[in-house]
C-alpha cells in the first residue's frame, strides 16, 4: 500500500481566525478518503492546499515523484465558447491516443452530445464535465469538493460506481452520508473536538461513527477524571497552601496546569449544532394541497409530467426524485401557486400558509448584514409569538455576535444556508416546500434538520439529492422522468430496484446465457486451504483477544489523558478490528467453497 502524498503539521488562518492547525495525513494508492466536518472547519481549504491551489501558513505537503493530481471544484467554471470534447481534450496529455482516450472518457461519463458548449449544460452535467476533465489528466489522486452537489440521484449512483471501479485514489469532501457509506475506505473529520484537530478511521461511514463514538467516550472520561482532580486541588488550595515550600509551589503550578487542561478538553467536548425547529400552524385539514390530473410542458420540449394527481395533508412527507431538468422544481412552484399547470387543477385550503425553501437562495442581497437578514426591522425577531433578540436568534444557528454586521456575501455556503433556514423558521406554515435544502449543510446540521422535519405536523414536499434524508423522511416517493411519466414508490430501495430492472437485459436473454454457459466445476479445498480452514477458529479467537486488549488500552488513565497516546490507541484498535474482519471474510470464503 504505497504512500502517494503526505501532509504534516498543516495550519491555515484567515485574518485572526485559525481555521485548523497541526493537521497530518497520508494518502495511499488504494484510498478513497472522505473528508467531513462542521461548516467553517476548513474542509475545502484543506483540499485546496493538498491540490496546490492554496498555500498553507505552516506545515508541508509532500507528493511522491511522478504522482499526478486533478481537482474537481465545488462550482466548476469553463470556457463558454469551447465544446465538451474540446474542454476534455485540452486537459489530456498529448499523444497519438488522445482522441480515443477522450472518447472513452466521454462515454464513461455519459455525455450524449460532445459538441454542446458548457453554458448549455445543467448544474449536474457541468459537474460531470468537471469530472471528465479531471479524468483526462490521468491522475493518481483525484480531489473532489462536494462532488454530489448538483447531481441527481442517478448521477450520484453513477459517480459511486465510477470512483469505486476507477482504481484511482480519491479524496472527497462531502456531507452525503450514503455516498460516504458506499464509497469511502477511510473517513477523516476535521474538527476542534479532537486534540490533534483531525480524527481518522479506516472503513466506511458507519465504521467511522463507531470509532468516533469510542474516541469521544474516552475523551469524556478524561474530562471527568480531570474535573475530579481539579476539584481536589481547588479544595487543597482553599485550605491555604503554604506557598513557601518548593513542593507546595510545584503543586500550585500543577493545579493551574490541570485547570487549563480541563478547559481545553471541555471545549473539545462541546458540540456546536444549530437548532432547527420549524413552526406549524396546527391546521388539521385533510387536504392542504390537492392537484388533479395536472400537466406541464416547458419550452416546446414536450411534457415534463402529465395527468399527475396527488394530495398533501398533515403528516404527508412527499419525496420527489428524478434527473436534472425533469420538472421537480416546476412541480414545487405549481404546489406553491407560483406557476399554473397547462391542464388539470391545483386546489389549496383556504388561508393556507406555505414556507418555500428555494434552491437558488438568492432572495437576500449579498451586501445585507447578517443582523438585517435575520431581523429586517430593529434587533428583535418574533418566534412562536415571542420576541427574541437577534443575537440570541443568530447564536441558535451557530453565529457569533461579532458576525452580526458581516455582509451575507462573506459567509460560507453552509452559513448562508443556515441564514435561509433561520428566516424560514420565523414563518408558521401548514406546508413546507423544500428545494435542495441540504446543499452546503454539514452532517450535524443535517441530522438536526432531519429530526425536526420528521416532527413537523404539517405536510412536506421535498426535493433533494440526499438519499439518506429521502429514505428516512419520506412517507411516499414520486419519481419523474421528465418525459411526462410519473410513478409513486413506497421507499428508495423500491425505486432503485425499478431503475435497475429497466437497465438490465431482458429475462429471456439472461436465461439463454445461463443455459449456454458451461456448468462451473465444483470447488474443493486444496491441502493448504484445508489446513488453513482447520486453524481458522483459533486464529479468529486470538485476533479477537488482541482486539479486546486494544480496547482495554482506551480505559487506562495514562492513555486517555495523553492526546498522542489516545490517538495511537484508537489507531491500534482500528488495525486489530481490520485483522478480525479479514479473518472472518476468509473463513466465509473457505466455507463457501465447501458449500
Amino acid at each position: 500500500m504505497s504512500v502517494l502524498l503526505t501532509c504534516d503539521s498543516l495550519e491555515k488562518s484567515f485574518g485572526s481566525r485559525t481555521v485548523f492547525s497541526g493537521i497530518a495525513l497520508s494518502i495511499h494508492a488504494d484510498d478513497r478518503l472522505g473528508i467531513i466536518g462542521p461548516n467553517g472547519a476548513g474542509k475545502s481549504t484543506f483540499l485546496q492546499i493538498l491540490g496546490g491551489t492554496l498555500d498553507s501558513d505552516a506545515g508541508t505537503v509532500s507528493i511522491r515523484k511522478g504522482v499526478r493530481l486533478a481537482m474537481v471544484q465545488q462550482d466548476p467554471e469553463f470556457d463558454s465558447t469551447s465544446t465538451i470534447r474540446e474542454i476534455v481534450t485540452a486537459a489530456a496529455p498529448v499523444s497519438d491516443q488522445t482522441e480515443v482516450e477522450v472518447s472513452i472518457i466521454l462515454s464513461r461519463v455519459g455525455f450524449p452530445d460532445s459538441t454542446a458548449t458548457a453554458p448549455t449544460l445543467s448544474g449536474g452535467w457541468k459537474k460531470r464535465l468537471a469530472i471528465a476533465e479531471a479524468l483526462a489528466k490521468k491522475p493518481d489522486i483525484l480531489l473532489l469538493d462536494e462532488p454530489t452537489n448538483h447531481l441527481d440521484v442517478e448521477g450520484i449512483l453513477w459517480l459511486e460506481k465510477l470512483l469505486t471501479n476507477s482504481g484511482i485514489a480519491s479524496v472527497f469532501v462531502t456531507h452525503d452520508r450514503y455516498f460516504l457509506e458506499n464509497v469511502a475506505t477511510r473517513v477523516a473529520e476535521i474538527n476542534r473536538s479532537y486534540p490533534l484537530g483531525l480524527f481518522t478511521a479506516t472503513g466506511n461511514y458507519s465504521r467511522f461513527l463507531e470509532k468516533r463514538a469510542e474516541f469521544l467516550k474516552a475523551q469524556r472520561r478524561e474530562q471527568d477524571a480531570l474535573a475530579n482532580l481539579v476539584t481536589r486541588e481547588i479544595e487543597w488550595l482553599r485550605r491555604g497552601a503554604k506557598a513557601r515550600t518548593s513542593k507546595s509551589k510545584a503543586r500550585i503550578d500543577d493545579a493551574m496546569d490541570l485547570q487549563v487542561k480541563l478547559a481545553d478538553v471541555t471545549e473539545r467536548n462541546q458540540k456546536g449544532t444549530s437548532l432547527v425547529d420549524f413552526s406549524a400552524t396546527g391546521r388539521m385539514t385533510k387536504r392542504l394541497i390537492h392537484v388533479e390530473g395536472i400537466s406541464k410542458g416547458m419550452g416546446g420540449k414536450g411534457e415534463l409530467f402529465s395527468n399527475l394527481t396527488l394530495t398533501l395533508g398533515p403528516g404527508v412527507r412527499l419525496g420527489i426524485l428524478g434527473s436534472n431538468g425533469c420538472g421537480k422544481t416546476t412541480l414545487l412552484k405549481i404546489l406553491a401557486g407560483e406557476l399554473e399547470p397547462d391542464s388539470g387543477e391545483a386546489r389549496r385550503a383556504e388561508g393556507l400558509k406555505i414556507a418555500y425553501f428555494e434552491q437558488s437562495r438568492d432572495t437576500v442581497d449579498p451586501e445585507t448584514s447578517l443582523r438585517r437578514a435575520l431581523a429586517p426591522e430593529g434587533d428583535t425577531v418574533m418566534f412562536r409569538d415571542r420576541p427574541q433578540h437577534v443575537a440570541g436568534w443568530a447564536a441558535r444557528f451557530l453565529f457569533r455576535q461579532e458576525q452580526l454586521d458581516l455582509p451575507i456575501g462573506r459567509l460560507s455556503g453552509g452559513e448562508r444556508a443556515r441564514v435561509y433556514i433561520a428566516r424560514l423558521m420565523l414563518r408558521p406554515a401548514d406546508v413546507l416546500l423544500l428545494d435542495e435544502p441540504t446543499n452546503d449543510l454539514d452532517i450535524p446540521t443535517l441530522e438536526v434538520l432531519e429530526q425536526n422535519l420528521g416532527d413537523f405536523p404539517g405536510a412536506i414536499a421535498l426535493v433533494t439529492h440526499d438519499r439518506f434524508l429521502l429514505d428516512r423522511l419520506s412517507t411516499v416517493l414520486l419519481a419523474m422522468d421528465g418525459q411526462g411519466n410519473t410513478e409513486f414508490f413506497a421507499e428508495l430501495a423500491q425505486w432503485e430496484q425499478a431503475v435497475s430492472a429497466k437497465k438490465s437485459p431482458p429475462k429471456e436473454s439472461k436465461r439463454a446465457q445461463e443455459s449456454a454457459a458451461p456448468a462451473a466445476p465444483k470447488k474443493k479445498h486444496t491441502y493448504k486451504e484445508a489446513r488453513e480452514y482447520e486453524q481458522m477458529e483459533q486464529l479468529v479467537t486470538l485476533a479477537e483477544e488482541a482486539l479486546d486488549k486494544t480496547r482495554t488500552q482506551l480505559e487506562l488513565p495514562e492513555v486517555v489523558s495523553d492526546p498522542a497516546k489516545l490517538t495511537k490507541a484508537v489507531a491500534d484498535m482500528d488495525a486489530a478490528q481490520d485483522v478480525v474482519d479479514q479473518l472472518y471474510a476468509r473463513w466465509a470464503e473457505l466455507e463457501a467453497k465447501l458449500a
